[in-house]
């Protein structure tokens, strides 16, 4: 049959099934058809534009919504003022493109003053006017295009998957309990088999299976049977058809062997299929839950209102409604979500979200404010220079969110065997049973057939994989260490550069002294005194240091702290001031003698330089031991910094590393990572901050410390809890670990088939045989996979 895309869910069915359209698209079902025609006849079509390659689930018929949904949401429903507000949880969005779509309906709805839908959650809050439109007509317009919205209830929500786990618990101690039992009793049987049973012992040692063996396989296993009819549906065979087939077979085969009393039962091949293959999904679930909790998203970056001036009334308006050339008032505390140019005032900013610069800088009159710059202290005026949507972070979001979602990751091994592997031996079965059918009969061929399958069961294949990197999930846990997905395990495991971002990743990202010089006989006590007036991070820097050589805080009066420059104060009549390089030459203190090109503090006393204070980011305690063991892995390692070219040779002489880049943005952080890879480098990126971001969504593994910016997060792949470099090492050494543990996995459970997969279909091998060594091929695998959690339990003690 030949397939053909419905235009609108771009998923591919067979053309003769599908619908046709008077402009030649065609689709999969009404749904789709009436959801396309709707988007066309509203002007939506850039839809499919930004939908790109990605696809949705097949749109369903349009529900009619009455009256009644007002009564039904009622308790979810919030007045704000005189308007409506409700949170809405927006089902089958699969993309940023739903997300477009689903908020230009809602705008487009009369009546809907304010819609947002959170890319983490799906969660929508919508404020409308009662009086222009009802929720109903809201919740119609949603459905027409395809997506269906229920109230979001915290409770209700936490209710809903204390249910779906309970479910999945009641499962796993089903699959568990009856396969305990039911190997019991196979003992007996086993056992009977060469020392001779009763036949009415036997009948009922085959009944108890049977009973135990029928909830596991239909209640424990119905994921299985539900992935083996979507493989049908598809025409793409999995491992679910495969586990679903033989224990299916089995069970059946079983059944008649039962109620005829001739030949063996294979309950508890079909246990043993089930339950360890389900209990390898029970454990990736619960690992990518945990990881998943952990992870905010990005929207939150570009909430919040801005300070616009207009006749001489501060006004707080949506950041899209702002104007180029509308005055933007930033006071401290406040991050700039749009670039403009100072025309009043003056302030320290810290950079260190967009440049990585660790130091605060100095802005005044004249100088570019780039949204994501966070005023630190002090008031300015800017004139904004671009709108919200072309403004420096707005375009570092919508570039990540135009990321492609498929990262260059190399495929699980079992994976690229699993569908061959699958059809094969179930066309091998079907040739041995059709060949022995001719042979010997139709029971004979059966239990052939049966073998074939059972001994060549997908357990120790399916479990190769899975169990390996399941086991080095849950060390990565207890070792602060987050794999987002397993598949990352692997690809961590293959990669050969480790490219660091410097601020909050190999440094604190606090400043500390690096030099202190005095110019005179000055008391310590009076500058720690002065440095403590002041809540700048230079300021704090200062004060932290001399408080640990001993300093105590003296009385001090006239103290003044001068926005963005440093603080005054007088000590027994005497002048005091310290600060910047531009304070120091406001009150004409001459510091020509003194100059550096790091950050500096200050001290004057009496207008003379008294005294002077380097300040450079601190570098983690285990930042030097953490590249010379990644170097004797045989990784390369990089350094990539915002600061300046002296400040990163410092840095990277002090940690062994020989290449690095200073004065990086982030588009320069990802054009290095570009580069890398054009050359072949396989690279794990590890940063901390939005202007890491970008460079993280290239590389092969984005690597981020727990503390570090939402846009970070939500971009990497595996997240350091504890923000150590040590967690790192440990990243690494599990993913290399687990992925030589795959491997033995993989090889044995190929040798184990490709030995006796010939012998089963050349009839030496009895079901009840195949059954003891597929259960014995999968009891080695896992025990195999154990001896990662040994092997980290090892280096604890």
């Amino acid at each position: 049959m030949k397939k053909c895309k419905c235009s609108h869910c771009q998923l591919e069915f067979d053309e003769s099934s599908m619908i046709s359209a008077p402009d030649g698209n065609k689709f999969c079902c009404s749904g789709c058809k009436n959801v396309y025609e709707i988007l066309r006849s509203n002007g939506l079509e850039e839809f499919y534009e930004r939908l790109g390659k990605n696809t949705l689930s097949p749109a369903k018929e349009s529900e009619n919504f009455d009256d009644s949904a007002r009564d039904i949401y009622r308790d979810f429903i919030k007045k704000d003022g005189e308007f409506s507000k409700i949170s809405l949880v927006i089902e089958d969005i699969h993309c940023f493109a739903c997300i477009w779509l689903v908020e230009k309906v809602l705008f487009g709805t009369n009546g809907v003053l304010e819609a947002g839908v959170n890319a983490t959650n799906n969660k929508a809050l919508i404020v409308w006017d009662e009086s222009q439109v009802g929720l109903n007509e809201i919740l119609r317009r949603l459905n027409s295009v395809g997506y269906k919205a229920h109230p979001y209830d915290a409770e209700g929500e936490e209710a809903r998957l204390s249910a779906k786990r309970r479910e999945f618990y009641a499962k796993l101690l089903v699959g568990i309990f009856c396969t305990m039992n039911i190997m019991w009793i196979a003992v007996a049987q086993y056992s009977g088999y060469f020392s001779g049973i009763r036949a009415d012992v036997k009948a009922i040692l085959n009944f108890a299976e049977f009973v135990l063996a029928t909830p596991v396989l239909f209640y424990t296993g119905g994921a299985f049977f539900a992935g083996a009819l979507t493989a049908l549906k598809g025409r793409t065979p999995n491992m679910d058809l495969l586990v679903a087939t033989g224990a299916s077979l089995a069970y059946i085969y079983s059944v008649y062997a039962m109620f005829s009393r001739s030949g063996e039962v294979y309950f508890d091949s079909v246990a043993m299929i089930i339950t360890f293959v389900f209990i390898g999904k029970f454990l990736e679930i619960l690992s990518k839950k945990r990881a998943a909790d952990s992870i905010d998203g990005l929207n939150h970056m570009l909430l919040g209102d801005v300070s616009v001036l207009k006749d001489g009334e501060i006004l707080q308006i949506n950041p899209q409604a702002v104007s180029i050339k509308d005055k933007i008032v930033l006071r401290a505390g406040q991050r700039a979500l749009i670039d403009g140019f100072i025309v009043r005032g003056e302030a320290s900013f810290d950079a260190s979200s967009i440049s990585g610069e660790s130091a605060p800088v100095w802005l005044g009159v004249g100088d570019e404010v780039k949204s994501g710059l966070i005023c630190l202290d002090g008031r300015v005026i800017y004139e904004a220079s671009a709108n919200f949507e072309n403004s420096f972070l707005s375009k570092i979001v919508a570039l990540l969110q135009n990321a492609s979602l498929k990262k260059p990751r190399i495929e699980q091994l079992a994976n690229k065997i699993s569908s061959k592997f699958s059809l094969g031996i179930i066309c091998v079965a079907l040739v041995t049973f059709t060949f022995w059918y001719i042979k010997g009969g139709f029971e004979n061929a059966l239990i052939l057939a049966i073998s074939v399958i059972v001994i060549a069961c997908p357990c120790a294949l399916a479990l190769a994989t899975p169990v390996g990197t399941l086991v080095a999930l849950g060390v990565g846990l207890k070792k602060a260490v987050i794999f987002k997905e397993a598949a990352m395990i692997e690809t961590l495991a293959n990669c050969d550069t480790v490219v660091f971002d410097k601020t909050g990743t190999l440094s604190t990202g606090k400043l500390c002294v690096s030099k202190f010089i005095k110019f005179s006989d000055i008391d310590t006590n009076v500058i720690f005194s002065l440095a403590g007036a002041s809540k700048h991070p230079v300021s704090v820097g200062v004060a932290k240091f001399l408080a640990g050589n001993g300093a105590k805080a003296l009385e001090l009066s006239d103290v003044k702290e001068i926005a963005a420059k440093g603080v005054s104060a007088k000590f027994k009549g005497k002048i005091l001031a310290a600060g910047s390089k531009n304070f120091m030459r406001e009150l004409g203190v001459d510091i020509s003698h003194s100059k550096s090109d790091k950050t500096s503090y200050y001290v004057a006393f009496e207008g003379v330089l008294a005294a002077k204070f380097e300040l450079s980011d601190e570098l983690k305690n285990d930042a030097k031991s953490c590249v010379k063991e990644l170097k004797a892995m045989g990784l390369k390692t990089y350094m990539l910094t915002g600061d300046n070219q002296n400040v990163a040779k410092e840095v990277t002489d002090a940690l062994g590393i020989v290449d690095f880049k200073a004065s990086c943005l982030p588009d320069e952080k990802a054009r290095f990572i570009k580069n890398l890879q054009q050359n072949g480098a396989k690279i794990v990126m590890v940063g901390d901050g939005i202007n890491d971001t970008l460079a993280l969504s290239l590389a092969q593994i984005a690597v981020c410390m727990g503390s570090g910016a939402d846009a970070s997060l939500a971009k990497s792949d595996v997240v350091l809890l504890d923000d150590s470099l040590k967690s790192l090492l440990n990243a690494v050494k599990i993913a290399r670990f687990t992925l030589g543990k795959i491997k033995q996995n993989l090889a044995f459970s190929l040798c184990y088939n490709l030995l006796t997969v010939p012998l089963a279909t050349m009839g030496y091998v009895m079901p009840l045989f195949a059954a003891l060594s597929m259960s014995f091929s999968s009891i080695a695998v896992v025990l195999n996979s154990l001896t990662i959690r040994a092997k980290f339990k090892e280096n604890d003690e």
